[in-house]
């Protein structure tokens, strides 16, 4: 009994001493694989067999693999590129060659244009009636007025002062000047150029008021310089005059424009110049200067090339709207007085002058209105 006992308890330690003896085996084998000595010889052994190996090694990924990998990062880095610098401006270029295969229609744009609930497409809708030629339709103009006077987002209003320069009366001047002091710089900035098109000699105060205010926006200063070239008024000229000590060199040289225009003369940026020609001259300022208002050109790039079926085609200057000018007159601005000279019997003494120069072009557009002409002499 006392023998299997002990044989027993034999047994048991032999097995626990084999136990102790394989788990410390083991945390050897992790230590020494852990070693750095153990590492080096592994990898200087796995070195020779790839050297000595007649074959290459295999790689984890195919070509195709790897080749798709190398577009997706090249494509990466040129994303990256175009977010850094002119993301802006080959963003719209891409959407304006999309955006010609498949133009808003008149439709969309009109409800862009009077949707309430988003500025973005209020401010695209309108600027897109703006340049269009039906985009002087009453309902429109109306709606421009509307959004002038009335719109909170600046850029609307801007896009709605910018239709009114182009579509707008003689008497949407007083109107559009209001935002001259308003505290957006877009709105100032697009009343200014509205004003170029739009003659009122009622807002030339209010023009070279803000010219001389060294605190506006130089951009701003600049086309209301422009704009003033169109009034010949003493108060005018001595603002453009004092607008030649500004800072700024393209308030001087628009300064210099505009007086050249008042006056025929071509004096420089020279303040003195000027003053003493103000002083001596018997008729400094001329009565009725020539006065365009100036357009958008630039160079045709890439882009316009490649929309070869939507050409670009540059607006040119003209006269504001509201001067009277002697010589050829706007279509608009003929049927117009002709329609007022009718309803007065004027049509006779307005027919020698017209007749010659828009009758081969405009003849079937004022027959309906000259229409009823002999009728009311005969009736006389």
């Amino acid at each position: 009994m006392k023998s299997s006992i002990g044989s027993g308890l034999y047994e048991q330690s032999t097995i626990q001493q084999v136990l102790v003896r394989s788990a410390s085996s083991q945390r050897t084998k992790q230590l020494v694989w852990k070693s750095p000595s153990m590492k080096v010889s592994i990898a200087s052994a796995m070195t020779r067999r790839v050297a000595n190996s007649s074959h290459p090694p295999r790689f984890r990924y195919s070509p195709a693999m790897r080749i798709l990998a190398a577009l997706t990062s090249s494509i990466a880095c040129i994303v990256t590129l175009l977010t850094a610098v002119g993301c802006d401006t080959i963003s719209s270029d891409f959407s304006q060659f999309s955006q010609s295969f498949v133009p808003p229609s008149p439709a969309e744009a009109a409800r862009w244009a009077a949707d309430p609930n988003d500025r973005e497409n209020a401010r695209r809708g309108t600027i897109l009636l703006a340049n269009a030629p039906w985009g002087g339709t009453e309902a429109y103009v109306k709606m421009y007025r509307l959004y002038a006077q009335d719109a909170l987002d600046p850029l609307v209003r801007a896009a709605a002062l910018q239709a009114l320069g182009r579509h707008g009366d003689p008497e949407d001047a007083q109107l559009v000047a209001k935002s001259l002091t308003s505290p957006f710089r877009q709105a100032r900035l697009a009343a200014a150029k509205a004003l170029q098109r739009l003659h009122d000699p009622a807002v030339a105060d209010l023009l070279w008021t803000r010219l001389v205010d060294v605190n506006e926006e130089s951009d701003v200063r600049i086309e209301i310089a422009i704009a003033l070239g169109q009034y010949p008024t003493p108060a005018v000229f001595n603002a453009l005059v004092a607008a030649l000590s500004q800072r700024e060199l393209a308030v001087n040289i628009a300064a210099v424009d505009a007086l050249r225009m008042l006056t025929g003369q071509d004096i420089g940026i020279d303040e003195n110049g000027w003053l003493t020609y103000m002083a001596t001259a018997k008729d400094p300022l001329l009565n009725s200067p020539t006065y365009l208002y100036p357009t958008f050109v630039r160079e045709l790039d890439i882009w316009d090339t490649l929309v070869f079926w939507d050409p670009v085609v540059f607006e040119s200057p003209d006269v504001p709207i509201g001067m009277k000018v002697f010589g050829v007159k706007r279509t608009s601005a003929l049927s117009g007085e002709n329609a007022q000279d009718t309803s007065d019997s004027a049509v006779p003494a307005l027919a020698p002058t017209v007749a010659p120069t828009v009758a081969p072009t405009v003849a079937p557009t004022l027959a309906p209105t000259l229409a009823p002409a002999p009728a009311a002499e005969s009736g006389k």
